[in-house]
C-alpha cells in the first residue's frame, strides 16, 4: 500500500480514523481493544508524557487540573470567545498571544510544580491526531503522512487554519478539509452508486450534524451518475449552524441544576450568577460526568438516577425523568430547527418543488429522541439513521479522501464559502467580491485605485460579514502594497484578487497593473468569530439592509465626486484661458453645489437623499464633458509644440 490518504473526524468529544478502499470505507481501531472511537481527552504529566483517550477520560476526576477535552470549541478562538465556557472548564485558561485561548498547566516543562506550562489547543488536537496517526499505520501496516480532516460547515478561516497547524504538528499533511455534513452524505453512498433507489430519488439532501460541541446544516443537490463513468455532483446550496452548540451545552444545563439543587440542599445561595464558583475543579468534572451519562441513559430510558454523597449527613438523591431533559434541551433544539429554516430560505431557488428528499443525522447528540422527533416534523420524512452517528463523518472523510487518491471514481463535491467576503474601500463601505454561499473554490477580482495624489501604497483590509460598512463587519486581517510610483489619485491601476481554495483558506493578491508591483497574502486571523457575531451578522445583514446600501452609496458617491471635482478643479485652473467666462462660471457653480453635498454627505450621510447627490455628480459629468474635449485638444496642441 503506497502512500495512503486516510479519513480522520476530529471531534469535540470523539476523533476516529477510516480508509476507504476497493471493499469500501471502515473505521480502523482505535486502541488494543478494537474500540474505533478514541475521546478526544488528553492529560499532561509533569514528566513530559500524555495520556490519551479513554484513560485519561475515565481518569479526569482525579485530575482535573490537568486533563484536557473539548479543545476543539478552543481552537481559533480568543478568551473572550470562550467566557462562556470558563466556569464548566476544570483546567486554566489564560490569554496567549493575539488574545488566543491557551491552556495553563500547573507546572514547568522541567516538572516544576512552582511553574506552568502553557499549551494551545492546537497542541492538544496535535496529540490526539498523532495517536490516531500511529494507529492507522498500525492497522495499515504502512507510514501514514496525508489525511483528509473534517471541520464543522461554519468554521471560519481562523479555525480551519488552526485544524491544518494541528495536522502539521502531528506530522500530517493535511490535502484536503471537508465540511462535515458533506463528508456524511458521502458516507451514505449517495451518488455513488447510480443504480440505488435512494441515488434515484435524492435531488436534494439536509444534513443534521449535532455534535459535542458544535451544530451545522448543510442542503445539499445531488446529481447521480447517469451512465458508467460519469461524475456524481455533490453541490453545496446552503449551509447554517452554530459553532457554539452541542452536546456540551445539554451537559452543562444539567451540571447547572444538579448545583443549584446541590447548594439549596447544603443551605447555600443558589442565586449567584457562577453557581460553580464555590467548588473545586475535581467536583466540577465529577459533575460533569454525572451529566454525560444521565444524558446518555435517557436516550434509551425515561428516567436516570443521580446519586451524590455531599457530607456524613447528606445526600443529593435525585430522578431525572425524559421529559424533564426535554425541557431543559428545548430551547437548544429549536435554536438548530432555526438555523434550518435560515439554510432552506437561502437554498429555496435551487430546491425540487417538494424540498429536501432526504435527511441524514450525523453526531452523538442526534441520538436524542427530542432531536429525532423535531428533525423529522420539519422536514416532514423520516431521516436516515442506519449509520453510527458517531462514525458517519470519518467515513465519508475516508470517501473523500479515496477519490483524491483515485480509489473512488465518479464523484464529485463541491462545497460553499458561509461568509460573504470583500474589501474595506475608501469611505469605510465593504466591497463583496465573493458573496455568502458561493461554491469553492472561488476566485473574484475587483479594480480599485487611489484617492490621493503621490500615493505610493495602499493599504488592503480584507473583510468577512454581511452588512455593506466595514465598521459592522470582521476584520479578517490587513496588508500593504508598497512602492508604487508617484502618480495622480484615480490613475494607478490595483487589481484585487480573493481566492478561496478547496480547504475554505482564503488567499489575496493585489497588483498595480501599470508598474507591475505585486503583493500577496494568505489570511490567517488569529481567532474567529463567536456564535453571537455570526448571528448578529445574519440578522443587521437583513435588518438594516436598506439603511446599508443606502450608506454604501452615499459613501462611494463622496469617493467618486471628490475625484471628479479634483479632476475638473485643476483642468479649469490649467484651461481657463481656452474657456468662455459664461460655461467657466457654470461649471464652477455645479462644482461648488456638489461640494456643499459633499460636505453634508460628510458630516450626516442620513440627510443626504441619495438620488438627489447621483443628480447633482451626474450633471457636473455632463456638463465637464465640452471641458475634456478642450483639455485633451489643448493636450494635443501643448505636445505638438513640444515634438516642434
Amino acid at each position: 500500500m503506497a502512500d495512503p490518504i486516510v479519513g480522520i473526524d476530529l471531534g469535540t468529544t470523539h476523533s476516529l480514523v477510516a480508509y476507504c478502499d476497493d471493499a469500501g470505507p471502515r473505521t480502523l481501531a482505535a486502541d488494543d481493544q478494537g474500540a474505533a472511537l478514541l475521546p478526544s481527552v488528553v492529560r499532561f504529566e509533569p514528566d513530559g508524557s500524555r495520556v490519551i483517550g479513554w484513560a485519561a477520560k475515565d481518569e479526569a476526576v482525579n485530575f482535573p487540573r490537568t486533563t484536557v477535552g473539548s479543545a476543539k470549541r478552543l481552537m481559533g478562538r480568543s478568551l473572550r470567545d470562550a467566557a462562556g465556557d470558563l466556569g464548566f472548564l476544570t483546567y486554566e485558561l489564560v490569554e496567549g498571544a493575539h488574545e488566543t485561548a491557551r491552556i495553563a498547566l500547573p507546572f514547568g516543562r522541567d516538572g516544576d510544580t512552582s511553574g506552568v506550562t502553557v499549551v494551545s489547543p492546537q497542541e492538544v488536537s496535535a496529540i490526539i491526531l498523532t495517536e490516531l496517526k500511529a494507529r492507522a499505520e498500525a492497522a495499515l501496516g504502512t507510514e501514514v503522512r496525508r489525511a483528509v480532516v473534517t471541520v464543522p460547515a461554519y468554521f471560519d478561516d481562523a479555525q480551519r487554519q488552526a485544524t491544518r497547524d494541528a495536522g502539521r504538528l502531528a506530522g500530517l499533511e493535511v490535502v484536503r478539509i471537508v465540511n462535515e455534513p458533506t463528508a456524511a452524505a458521502l458516507a451514505y453512498g449517495l451518488g455513488l452508486d447510480r443504480d440505488a433507489p435512494r441515488n434515484k430519488q435524492a435531488g436534494a439532501i439536509a444534513v443534521y450534524d449535532l455534535g459535542g460541541g458544535t451544530f451545522d446544516i448543510s442542503i445539499l443537490r445531488l446529481t447521480p451518475a447517469e451512465q458508467e463513468g460519469e461524475t456524481a455532483f455533490f453541490q453545496v446550496l446552503s449551509t447554517a449552524g452554530d459553532t457554539r452548540l452541542g452536546g456540551d451545552d445539554v451537559d452543562h444545563a444539567l451540571v447547572s441544576l444538579f448545583v443549584r439543587e446541590i447548594r439549596e440542599r447544603l443551605g447555600m445561595d443558589a442565586s449567584d450568577a457562577d453557581p460553580l464558583a464555590a467548588f473545586p475543579p475535581e467536583t466540577r468534572r465529577a459533575l460533569v460526568s454525572f451529566a454525560e451519562n444521565v444524558k446518555h441513559r435517557l436516550s434509551d430510558h425515561e428516567t436516570a438516577q443521580v446519586q451524590i454523597r455531599l457530607n456524613e449527613d447528606k445526600t443529593y438523591d435525585r430522578t431525572i425523568t425524559r421529559e424533564e431533559l426535554e425541557a431543559i434541551m428545548a430551547p437548544w433544539v429549536e435554536r438548530t430547527i432555526a438555523a434550518c429554516d435560515r439554510a432552506l430560505r437561502d437554498a429555496k431557488r435551487d430546491l425540487p418543488e417538494g424540498g429536501v428528499d432526504a435527511v441524514v443525522l450525523v453526531g452523538g447528540s442526534t441520538r436524542i429522541p427530542l432531536v429525532r422527533r423535531r428533525v423529522a416534523e420539519r422536514f416532514g420524512i423520516e431521516p436516515y439513521t442506519a449509520l453510527d452517528p458517531d462514525r458517519v463523518v470519518a467515513l465519508g472523510a475516508a470517501v473523500q479522501a479515496g477519490i483524491l487518491a483515485g480509489s473512488v471514481k465518479g464523484s464529485l463535491l463541491l462545497d460553499v464559502i458561509p461568509l460573504s467576503l470583500g474589501i474595506k474601500t475608501v469611505g469605510g463601505a465593504m466591497a463583496k467580491l465573493i458573496m455568502r454561499n458561493a461554491p469553492v473554490p472561488a476566485r473574484a477580482t475587483e479594480m480599485f485605485s487611489t484617492s490621493v495624489d503621490g500615493q505610493v501604497s495602499i493599504e488592503l483590509d480584507v473583510l468577512q460579514g454581511e452588512r455593506e460598512m466595514a465598521a459592522d463587519c470582521r476584520s479578517l486581517g490587513a496588508f500593504h502594497l508598497r512602492g508604487l510610483p508617484p502618480m495622480p489619485a484615480g490613475v494607478p491601476q490595483v487589481e484585487v484578487e480573493l481566492l478561496v481554495d478547496a480547504n475554505g483558506v482564503l488567499n489575496v493578491s493585489a497588483t498595480e497593473r501599470r508598474s507591475g508591483k505585486r503583493t500577496s497574502v494568505q489570511i490567517v486571523p488569529n481567532h474567529g468569530l463567536t456564535r453571537e457575531e455570526v448571528d448578529r451578522m445574519e440578522a443587521e445583514s437583513i435588518e438594516h439592509a436598506r439603511e446599508d446600501m443606502t450608506r454604501h452609496r452615499i459613501a462611494d458617491l463622496i469617493t467618486n465626486s471628490k475625484l471628479d471635482l479634483k479632476w475638473i478643479t485643476e483642468r479649469l485652473e490649467r484651461h481657463a484661458h481656452a474657456l468662455d467666462a459664461d460655461y467657466r462660471a457654470e461649471l464652477e457653480r455645479l462644482a461648488r453645489a456638489l461640494g456643499l453635498v459633499i460636505a453634508e454627505a460628510e458630516g450626516d450621510w442620513a440627510s443626504v437623499d441619495p438620488d438627489a447627490f447621483a443628480r447633482a455628480k451626474q450633471t457636473l459629468d455632463e456638463a465637464s464633458v465640452r471641458l475634456q474635449e478642450v483639455s485633451i485638444t489643448e493636450s494635443l496642441r501643448d505636445d505638438g509644440r513640444d515634438d516642434t
